[in-house]
């Protein structure tokens, strides 16, 4: 049995929830943490909702399926996880309209998350997996269904989103979520009125990326940029965020030698004089010590690139199991060492915080309600922040955006979509410009302060 929550007159309840897909494929494979993504699917949550009050309104959330990282499998093919999840977004459809009780978007997430977790244990029984469906699969799965009741919330009301994350809206504080030194908080207390005028594009560089004209071995000849050197001079790109394989060290050392190297020659003819890589091992580096070892190596090979690192992100495995092998407190006195597949709730910030994870990386596929409460924790134990795309395009990107223009701590977003699959891009280009086209290396989101979460 759902526990109902406290009704609050500005609270809404869910009357219809409709679900589409869409294929894209890639313009070139994406290559990160040992696999290479060919295509995405995008699940599209049409949401109807009802206030106290009676008045109607419709929100709408999208986020790409990403299966290859949410769910990989070493048993289990491409299409049998992208069915199970299409599965379980069918189920959670269903639970979703079937919640009948009055509440804010983040009660309605709260008491639907178990249930959404119980249906992905019966989608694996039913389809025969063999496997469990993760958690982290889980979240990506309901993660539109959630930023479709935040739209339609914020629709409601007449009011962008991050305006509705107080005590006026809110009939719990973040004691209820959290834990209970949060008390009399709330996750507006830690968010942005107005989303900042731009970000910096944290440009991702896809473990097999054409770094300059030589490795480039099939032109694809779309009139976008093919290697990083041509994105560089294309987006005025100083922020750059480098996939690694985490398993191979010398391939690494290599990699990023040369991506400094060809970077350094492209910023020197431009004119700039500063830039800065992020390093994302997607949990690949088979315990502390190899990361440990890779950063002395950078240092001392490349002091100038070292000096450009900001984080760290996923370095070691997901699960979060102790072990000294797993320590990373030692690597978050180099550099903050960000939690991104591990960060799954509260309860995995916690436990990645044991492990010595100083940041977190916060993502819309994860949830809008996740995002808030995630970001509210990292405040309060000054962790550091950063925000991560999963290649999102269209709706899903300006969520992300919505997310980080919306705390001041954040000054970059990762903003992939554009590089992988700019198709799924084009209907969302001319009603925001600024956000789908980079210039000068910045996201414009000055704009994101639409009903709802902004969208439309």
């Amino acid at each position: 049995m759902i526990a109902a929550p406290k009704r609050k007159s500005s609270d809404i309840r869910i009357k219809q929830v409709q679900i589409g897909f869409e294929n894209y494929p890639y313009r070139s494979a994406y290559r990160f943490g040992g696999r290479s993504a060919q295509g995405v699917t995008l699940i599209n949550v049409d949401c109807t909702v009802e206030t106290a009050s009676g008045r109607i309104a419709k929100g709408f959330g999208s986020m790409p399926l990403g299966n290859l990282w949410s769910f990989p499998s070493k048993t289990l093919s491409y299409d049998a996880t992208l069915d199970a999840m299409k599965q379980l977004a069918q189920e959670i459809g269903k639970i979703t309209e079937g919640y009948t009780e009055f509440g804010h978007p983040i009660d309605i997430n709260f008491a639907l998350e178990p249930e959404y977790l119980k249906a992905a244990i019966r989608v694996a029984q039913d389809l025969r997996l063999g496997e469990p469906i993760p958690r982290l699969c889980t979240l990506v799965t309901a993660s539109a269904f959630d930023a479709a009741a935040h739209d339609a919330f914020g629709k409601a009301h007449r009011l962008n989103c991050y305006l509705t994350y107080g005590p006026e809206f809110m009939s719990y504080d973040l004691g209820r979520y959290l834990s209970a030194e949060f008390r009399g908080k709330y996750p507006g207390d830690y968010l942005l009125r107005e989303p900042e005028p731009w970000l910096w594009c944290n440009h991702s560089v896809g473990a097999g990326d054409p770094i300059d004209a030589s490795d480039v071995k099939r032109p694809i000849k779309d009139g976008l940029p093919e290697t990083l050197a041509e994105w560089i001079v294309a987006d005025g790109l100083t922020h750059l965020k480098l996939k690694l394989d985490g398993n191979d060290f010398e391939h690494d050392i290599e990699r990023i030698e040369h991506i400094d190297r060809v970077t350094g020659d492209v910023q020197t003819r431009r004119g700039v004089r500063k830039w800065y890589y992020s390093l994302d091992f997607n949990e690949q580096c088979p315990n502390a010590d190899y990361l440990l070892q890779f950063m002395a190596r950078i240092r001392k090979d490349s002091p100038a690139a070292y000096g450009r690192i900001t984080f760290i992100e996923q370095p070691t495995r997901r699960d979060l199991r102790p072990g000294l092998d797993q320590m990373l407190f030692k690597a978050a006195k180099l550099k903050p060492v960000v939690m991104d597949e591990s960060l799954t709730g509260f309860d995995a910030l916690q436990r990645g915080r044991r492990l010595g994870y100083s940041g977190i990386a916060l993502k819309a596929c994860k949830g809008q309600s996740q995002s808030v409460l995630m970001n509210a924790a990292a405040h309060e134990f000054r962790m550091y922040l950063t925000a991560q795309d999963l290649t999102c395009p269209g709706a899903s990107l300006i969520q992300s955006a919505g997310i980080a223009a919306h705390i001041r701590a954040i000054d970059t977003l990762e903003s992939n979509g554009r590089e992988y699959v700019p198709e799924a891009n084009v209907a969302w280009r001319e009603r925001f410009p600024g956000l789908f086209k980079v210039n000068d290396g910045k996201l414009r989101t000055a704009n994101l302060n639409g009903p709802g979460l902004g969208a439309v």
